[in-house]
């Protein structure tokens, strides 16, 4: 694990004993401090019996603790642990804040910090296969794969590639990005942040704002407006915008990555992954990664589940699992990517409309709408494409399945969240492919 002496005998509350409060609290004990930990589950509070503090922190007196260390999901704007913190002087931060902390600790390294609200997860798993392709030390965390406390440390020359949620950034102080990357921003989690997207903005802004004069930002280029601002304060330091990154980068490589290459890159197809591909390669440029191995992991990358997942094919149907298009923003480019489109979306809707699906209509033959908002996605789609109102996934896939002929795709691409009928949208998008396999 991840371990610093800084906290050793300093005093710390751990709120929420979920797998990174766990992580946390192993590796705070490990380096000697005094710990108090706290979950309203009875079952997640037993294992410490004896090994350290059970309180509440919301009941105890904080004088003189470095810090309470809460999980993401903890409303700041919300709940009360940040004026009770607060009267005591006391930050609250997250897990990536002590990885920060423990870095002096840790052998030369580097640091990538991934931001954004859609392609985060697909972009660091990316750069952090393309490291592993060409040979170097990598891992990846924050949020995604293990927690990062959790984590053996990198040998000399390791790069750390993190994935962050604006929840992460905002319980960070520290965290000091070799190289810093926004992929994009559009409206999300609003609820975060008193429905103010401007506070939603400024909070991804932050990861710039961490890093020193010396240190590289990549931003989208459709958020030039927010990288020019960022790069302003972060003090001068070099600002890579990723606009035609496939022009850009021949000042790196002669031979460098063409735009063309994407249809040998069979889990990146779609524009949404062009441009994920564009950040990754910024990055990986920055790093210097010759580019036959860049080439070689494009080829390779297997992909993560529920992002444009394909299934399977029967009968000549794709069935693609994009559980993870939780909002209209991220269906749109699934959307985009195929023609013929049998499209099952509805959930809990994050936003009123079709937002940027509704360009895309054109690729699609039928719609099923499920859960919440489905009454009302099929009110918005009623005398534009054939729409039936499913309610449940099982019946649309069996509905879309009997109507899809050869060469037609069947795409789950909700563009809502999934809490009205499932846990989360790996659930979600779980079941789909147990009943897309059923199919066979």
């Amino acid at each position: 694990m991840i371990t610093s002496p800084a906290w050793k005998d300093k005093k710390y509350a751990v709120l929420g004993l979920a797998r990174s409060g766990r992580a946390t609290v192993e590796a705070l004990l490990a380096a000697g401090a005094d710990v108090l930990v706290w979950d309203d589950r009875e079952e997640a509070r037993e294992p410490y019996n004896g090994r350290c503090a059970i309180g509440d922190p919301l009941e105890a007196d904080l004088t003189g603790y470095a810090g309470v260390v809460v999980s993401p999901g903890v409303p700041l704007n919300t709940h009360p642990i940040k004026p009770h913190a607060d009267k005591f002087g006391v930050p609250v931060i997250g897990d990536v804040e002590l990885f920060a902390q423990a870095r002096e600790h840790l052998p030369p390294h580097k640091v990538v910090g991934i931001t954004g609200t859609n392609g985060k997860s697909t972009t660091t798993a990316l750069v952090h296969h393309i490291l592993k392709t060409a040979g170097v030390p990598t891992t990846m965390g924050g949020n995604i794969g293990l927690p990062i406390l959790e984590q053996e440390p990198l040998p000399e020359g390791g790069i750390y590639v993190l994935e962050l949620s604006s929840y992460q950034i905002d319980l960070t102080y520290s965290l000091d990005c070799d190289v810093a990357v926004l992929l994009n921003i559009t409206p999300d989690h609003l609820d975060r942040y008193d429905g103010d997207f401007a506070k939603y903005a400024a909070s991804k802004a932050r990861l710039f704002e961490m890093q020193t004069s010396d240190h590289w930002a990549v931003c989208q280029a459709q958020d030039w407006f927010h990288g020019q601002k960022v790069g302003a304060r972060a003090g001068g330091g070099n600002l890579e915008v990723s606009d035609d990154v496939f022009y850009q980068s021949r000042q790196y490589n002669s031979n460098s990555v063409e735009q063309a290459e994407q249809d040998q890159w069979p889990t990146l197809q779609g524009p949404h992954n062009l441009r994920n591909v564009e950040a990754a390669l910024c990055v990986s440029y920055i790093l210097e990664v010759p580019v036959d191995e860049i080439r070689k992991a494009l080829r390779g990358f297997p992909g993560l589940p529920h992002r444009m997942e394909r299934v399977a094919e029967i009968s000549g149907v794709a069935y693609v699992n994009d559980s993870k298009g939780t909002n209209t923003a991220a269906s749109a480019p699934a959307l985009a990517a195929f023609d013929n489109i049998h499209w099952i979306l509805g959930g809990l809707a994050k936003e009123p409309g079709l937002g940027e699906c509704e360009a895309e209509l054109p690729h699609v033959k039928a719609a099923y709408t499920i859960g919440k908002a489905g009454p009302d996605f099929a009110a918005l789609l009623e005398g534009r494409v054939p729409v039936e109102q499913c309610e449940t996934l099982d019946r649309a896939v069996t509905a879309a399945a009997a109507k899809a002929d050869a060469g037609d795709t069947v795409l789950l691409s909700p563009a809502c969240a999934s809490f009205d009928q499932y846990t989360d949208f790996e659930k979600r998008g779980e079941h789909f492919r147990e009943l897309v396999e059923a199919l066979v």
